[in-house]
């Protein structure tokens, strides 16, 4: 008798409700962001985004590539369900030994490490962050095993629940006067709510994780370990590439002001690339070779497209009107915070194709070749930073981000070229085409004024979006059957796709 599988969904199911996930959490983190950036002001949030970024770099220690390695198993064998649980167990085994020492040594810590900064506000939120650490860890693992198998419809509602828990205790701790400390422990609570809630789902839908039993998943523990070490370096790398800018600007400039002047432009950056992540997540798996199917290149250059052009859109208000957008959001103190933000605009157009072409390489299993682009990606970030960060101030930092994004994206295509046999003149003229809008957008914008209230803001984002959709048509960039086909998956499907 053939063995059960866990059944996946179409990339498009997948991909409407990564999208709806993605911009659940959206909403609430770009309004948690706001929340935290009026109400803490400048310095006092900057001991947060500290905190934020200490942490982020230890979740390495605390996973040690194994949520990252993992799906290209399950990827492998969601036709074979016990083999799927058989991998979860000793996966989630593996994730324990790692997760509990780091987060513990992290709480012990804080103060030490956060002397080292010179911001001694920060140490009760990075013992915050410590138990957000821990949580955070095995939610991520249980959402990414679902990416992995196709079944992303379940992360819509986990993912909405601890986004509304974690904003919800962040809001009332905040407001009661817990400042910094309040916000780092409020995430804490949302994980760790969230955490109980995906393993619940897991069990039910997949079953009962089984450590130990190698000889269903024809796995064993050493070749978990062997790929999660290749892409522990990367991971390692990564992170700290991610979180060098505001690391170096707490040791050079100081761990208050200056952190949160750069540290709440970038948060928006990220946030613009939720839409693409989600479409990344939906993709990427079927990039893994299975035995009933090969990697979907073409799926893959269609969603390199659609991605390429989503970030595109944004570029023109960042260029023109990133200092009104900062100060229409968060207020005056966050005027410098406007350069950051326009300096950024590389890196808004790179972070969606950088997510995809990513998660496509692990997927395939050469995770190990990726390690030579994130050193090369987190040298010239870390050396630029280094060097001009006391000269031209927190836009150096941006501009250092902009630049290993420059190697980051185009060495991950090389590689999916050396596997695949990837096109990569159509991806190159894309990137081009979405410059070319975004530049032809802008000038309607400078036709409105450089300081524009909140209404012109509104109406010139939508000119300049309709402008730039406009030039990609007239470019071949998009067709009318890619705006269909996008149309399908953000809308229709959400509305009558209910989850199974």
């Amino acid at each position: 008798m053939a063995a059960e599988g866990v059944g996946a969904d179409s990339v498009s199911r997948n991909a409407a409700f990564a999208i709806a996930a993605r911009l659940t959490t959206a909403a609430i983190t770009a309004f948690i962001a706001l929340f935290l950036g009026r109400k803490l002001g400048p310095q006092v949030y900057g001991y947060f985004a500290l905190a934020m970024s200490i942490g982020t770099v230890s979740t390495f220690l605390a996973d040690l590539g194994i949520t990252s390695a993992t799906p290209r198993f399950l990827a492998e064998r969601r036709h074979h369900r016990e083999a799927v649980t058989a991998v979860l167990g000793d996966a989630l085994r593996l994730k324990a030994f790692a997760a509990v020492p780091v987060s513990v040594a992290l709480f012990a810590l804080a103060g030490p490490i956060t002397d080292a900064f010179d911001a001694p506000g920060a140490e009760w939120p990075l013992r915050g962050i410590s138990i957000a650490v821990l949580a955070q860890g095995f939610f991520l693992f249980v959402l990414a095993t679902f990416e992995a198998l196709g079944r992303i419809a379940i992360n819509l509602r986990v993912v909405a629940l601890e986004s509304v828990v974690e904003g919800s205790s962040i809001v009332v701790l905040v407001l009661l006067g817990a400042g910094a400390t309040g916000a780092a422990f409020g995430r804490a609570i949302g994980y760790t709510v969230g955490v109980g809630v995906a393993a619940g789902y897991l069990w039910r839908v997949v079953g009962r994780p089984r450590p130990g039993a190698g000889d269903v998943s024809g796995l064993r523990v050493r070749q978990i370990l062997a790929y999660s070490g290749a892409l522990l370096i990367v991971d390692a790398l990564f992170r700290a590439f991610a979180q060098i800018d505001v690391l170096l600007i707490g040791a050079i400039l100081g761990g208050g002001r200056a952190v949160g002047l750069f540290d709440m432009p970038m948060q928006l950056a990220w946030f613009l690339h939720y839409p693409a992540g989600a479409i990344s997540t939906a993709v990427a798996p079927r990039m893994a070779r299975r035995p009933d199917a090969e990697p979907q290149i073409g799926t893959f250059t269609d969603a390199m497209r659609w991605i390429t052009a989503l970030q595109g859109i944004f570029l023109a208000p960042i260029i023109i009107w990133a200092e009104p957008i900062m100060t229409t959001l968060l207020g005056d103190e966050f005027r410098k915070s406007g350069d950051v933000l326009q300096a950024l605009a590389p890196f808004v157009l790179l972070s969606g194709p950088a997510l995809l072409a990513s998660l496509a390489v692990n997927y395939l299993g050469a995770g190990r070749s990726r390690v030579p682009v994130a050193i090369a990606a987190l040298g010239i970030n870390a050396v630029w930073d280094a060097i001009f960060l006391s000269k031209m101030g927190i836009v150096a930092g941006a501009i250092g981000t902009d630049l290993a994004y420059a190697i980051w994206v185009p060495a991950h295509l090389v590689i999916l070229r050396q596997l695949l046999g990837l096109p990569l003149r159509p991806i190159a003229l894309d990137f081009l085409r979405a410059a070319l809008g975004a530049g032809v957008a802008c000038l309607p914008l400078l036709a409105l004024g450089t300081d524009p209230g909140l209404g012109v803001l509104v109406l010139g984002g939508v000119l300049a979006s309709l402008v730039y959709v406009a030039v990609l048509r007239l470019t071949g960039a998009l067709g009318p059957a890619d705006i269909g086909r996008m149309r399908e998956i953000v809308g229709r499907r959400i509305a009558w796709v209910a989850p199974r």
